[in-house]
């Protein structure tokens, strides 16, 4: 039985969700040759380092990315720091020659994606985007209807991503509403991915965005200047010939994570709400008859676990998606959702960003 050793960049919300998934693979896929631990963890807080230990039974604990990079028992670097972190931990490991394992965004804006581009000229590893909501299965099932046909040509589409976190005016700001964040990168870089995944690349956009309060406290009271977007809805248009709207949003008021779809074509339509996440709709120009749900459940190709029969939960895309990762590192096998699809997501978001300026559309 093969085991990756793996050294965790971050240990916060995300850190956890990934450090869990990483553990229960066993579960979900007990037939698998290969096995992963988590054995180091690199958090700025020595509490979090104090957790990571006691709680989670973590080996190794450093306030110094790069003293967790160079361990030689660490094979796999899993970066989930905020991204305007990321940048230096990416290039170190890329130095460093360690599979790696990066949440969304890839970094903080074009600049950093394209330096980093330049790195993978001389890498040789494993990469992987922790682009998860494609390994939901509504949306794996999705992407094999659209690849079947089933939509025809497609024409337009709706894709929008609702959080509700930023309503209340007195709520301190975090790390997520200031520069080389906001709701672009954090939600909106989620779904620019998926409308990539299904439909291909991009043509041109142009967005709009609001920030809801101009000002906003800090945990320590202080009034700050808010310099990133709360919400963003983008108008675009894809090479295949669709266009659609793009929407994300931390003031959908109501909301707590919602993400849905609806893609049509000249022959169906998909829709998609992950608030009832177990079922897909679908229209058939053939049959006429109106919308059908079908069932998705945890049916994925690779585990029957819990079994097909049962809902799915929002951690189990997680799950799925470091299991694809490991797969390729196991096979030595570059697959999607790879860096380079992180690049290119900051490619889109960065001319969604100039259309803003420019108030004009921007090829993409």
């Amino acid at each position: 039985m093969r085991v990756f050793n793996v050294g965790m960049i971050g240990f916060g919300f995300i850190g956890k969700v990934h450090s869990y998934s990483y553990e229960n693979l066993k579960y979900y896929y007990p037939s698998s040759p290969f096995r992963a631990k988590v054995i180091g963890v690199c958090a700025q807080s020595e509490n979090t380092l104090k957790i990571a230990k006691e709680l989670y039974g973590i080996e190794f604990t450093t306030t110094d990315y790069k003293e967790l990079i160079d361990n030689p028992e660490i094979e796999i670097i899993d970066v989930s720091s905020p991204n305007i972190y990321h940048y230096q931990q990416l290039i170190y490991a890329i130095e460093r020659q360690k599979h790696i394992y990066c949440e969304k965004p890839l970094v903080s804006d074009i600049e950093e994606a394209e330096k980093i581009k330049e790195k993978l000229k001389n890498y040789d590893k494993i990469h992987q985007m922790a682009f998860h909501n494609r390994f939901i299965p509504a949306t794996i099932k999705t992407k094999e209807l659209i690849e079947s046909g089933f939509l025809g040509i497609p024409t337009i589409f709706k894709i929008s991503y609702y959080h509700s976190g930023s309503v209340e005016k007195e709520k301190p700001i975090g790390w997520k509403q200031e520069k080389g964040a906001g709701v672009l990168l954090d939600l909106g870089s989620h779904i620019i991915d998926l409308i990539y995944w299904f439909l291909g690349e991009f043509e041109e956009v142009i967005g709009n965005e609001k920030i809801l309060y101009p000002e906003r406290p800090t945990k320590n009271g202080k009034i700050v200047r808010v310099e990133v977007e709360d919400h963003i809805n983008i108008n675009v248009k894809m090479k295949n010939g669709s266009i659609g709207i793009i929407e994300a949003s931390k003031i959908a008021t109501g909301t707590e994570d919602q993400l849905k779809y609806e893609i049509y074509g000249t022959c169906g339509a998909i829709r998609f709400n992950s608030e009832n996440p177990n079922y897909i709709e679908v229209y058939s120009m053939k049959e006429k008859d109106g919308f059908k749900k079908i069932f998705t459940g945890g049916k994925y190709k690779e585990s029957d676990f819990p079994g097909p029969k049962f809902t799915t939960g929002w951690i189990r895309a997680h799950i799925h998606s470091i299991y694809n990762f490991l797969n390729s590192v196991y096979e030595n096998r570059q697959t999607p959702p790879s860096i380079f699809d992180g690049i290119y997501n900051m490619n889109v978001m960065d001319k969604i960003k100039k259309s803003i300026e420019s108030k004009k559309w921007e090829r993409c």
